[in-house]
């Protein structure tokens, strides 16, 4: 398990925090949110991100084609709903290819992938995105590695990632504009990195109503207690930025109003969890108070509220 960077301010005291709010995609926020629930905290459900699949393009099949004929060295596959998509237009692909093949056996299974080796190493970001290949009922059934710490930085040490060189390619399954940070670092070695976007993180439509709910509550509480700091779980650098969008909204509303500007939360009066380094260091230009994890089990997300030190 993951442990919070000890380089982090936080300013939580040793009592539970008043509430967490989880910004996670309502697809993936369900197994997190129940399990701090029973450790007995209040979590409330914010998403930030909705998932929309896009459009599959002749590019993108062009790609997967490439791949099946073993151009790669190594595909990664950064999230569940990646997985599932690449997966279906995958299973198409080798179907074609069967049905074309005169030479098949008419018993094949309807599922079979094709061949009996995979076109490239295939590796998982985490535990959840692993899962969606290694379905029992698929045939044949990869071989699915996962970096250590299921994030970019944990890829980056991986051996089939760390020996990449130029002249090497490889292809990313993700959502559009994901996994900046491991695209660039393999570019600045000559890797070529190609990718198909399998899906698009929007901000949902009632994300500004929903945080306007909650933060009419929230503060209209007995003013005489004094309340912690709510926590904030961000996973990605574009729900950190729909998060201060509609923070900021709500700030703006409020002056719109002739109220209080006070009265309005600002981005300063939450605490934070973040995924990696490039989050951490976005919340740290902004002088915001946060932990850093390695990981998104919620067993190092609970960690890292619970903490009442720097350790």
């Amino acid at each position: 398990m993951s442990r919070a960077s000890s380089s982090q301010l936080t300013d939580f005291s040793t009592s539970s925090p008043a509430v967490v709010i989880n910004t996670r995609p309502v697809e993936r926020a369900a197994p997190l949110t129940e399990y701090l629930q029973a450790a007995g905290l209040t979590v409330v459900d914010i998403p930030m991100l909705t998932l929309q699949t896009r459009a599959v393009s002749d590019a993108d099949i062009e790609l997967m084609r490439r791949w099946l004929a073993g151009d790669y060295q190594a595909l990664v596959i950064v999230s569940p709903t990646a997985a599932a998509s690449g997966l279906a237009v995958w299973q198409a692909l080798a179907q074609e290819k069967q049905q074309a093949d005169t030479n098949k056996s008419s018993g094949t299974i309807a599922n079979e992938l094709g061949a009996n080796t995979a076109p490239s190493h295939i590796i998982a970001v985490g535990e959840a995105t692993a899962s969606v290949l290694q379905d029992p009922k698929l045939h044949p059934n990869y071989q699915v590695l996962k970096p250590i710490i299921a994030n970019n930085e944990g890829m980056l040490a991986m051996p089939e990632i760390e020996h990449l060189q130029a002249g090497d390619k490889l292809l990313v399954w993700r959502g559009l504009g994901g996994r900046r940070l491991l695209a660039n670092t393999l570019k600045e070695r000559g890797v070529q990195i190609d990718s198909i976007a399998w899906y698009e993180r929007t901000l949902p439509v009632d994300a500004s109503a929903n945080y306007q709910q909650w933060h009419s509550r929230f503060t209209a509480k007995d003013e005489e207690q004094p309340l912690s700091k709510p926590v904030v779980i961000v996973s990605s650098g574009t729900a950190f930025e729909h998060w201060t969008s509609v923070v900021a909204q709500k700030q703006a509303s409020v002056s719109d109003s002739g109220l209080e500007q006070a009265s309005a939360l600002t981005l300063s009066d939450f605490n934070y969890v973040v995924l990696g380094e490039r989050l951490t260091n976005m919340l740290a230009e902004k002088q915001l108070r946060h932990w850093r994890v390695e990981d998104l089990s919620p067993a190092t997300i609970l960690d890292a509220i619970q903490s009442d030190r720097l350790s």
